[in-house]
């Protein structure tokens, strides 16, 4: 069984592809809560990803590891955006995930929050590397 030790899982998220998720990513019949979605499902699955991602534009993402089990993974998020109107936000998430046998994802759950910030509140600007970004105790 693939475990938690896999950052491909992780990493999907990056790419702002829905098909892979469907494509190596989850079960087919995973299920998902996101904030106040509940859904469950690959074509579900993409096309939450596809409003989502059509919405936030200048993605930028710094994930933390915080805990792990045989098949199950908690993780925290940090990422910024900007809506189609062009005001910045930074979400902070807590995930937990829950693999299958076969290492697909069979269930996440995310809790998160969309603060909105300027442009020089904005931590992970084009060309930071996101992993070098001190993010204060204030923030986790």
């Amino acid at each position: 069984m693939r475990t938690a030790h896999h950052h491909d899982h992780i990493d999907f998220s990056a790419t702002q592809r829905p098909p892979n998720f469907q494509n190596g990513y989850t079960t087919s019949d995973s299920v998902w809560r996101n904030r106040d979605k509940f859904f469950t499902g690959h074509e579900a699955i993409v096309a939450f990803l596809t409003d989502k991602w059509n919405i936030e534009n200048g993605y930028r993402l710094r994930k933390e590891l915080l805990s792990f089990t045989d098949n199950k993974i908690a993780i925290q998020f940090w990422y910024e955006y900007h809506e189609t109107s062009g005001q910045w936000c930074r979400a902070y998430d807590l995930e937990d995930w829950t693999f299958a046998d076969n290492g697909l994802m069979k269930k996440r759950q995310v809790s998160a929050d969309d603060v909105k910030i300027t442009q020089e509140e904005r931590w992970f600007r084009d060309g930071v590397n996101v992993n070098s970004v001190d993010i204060s105790e204030r923030h986790w």
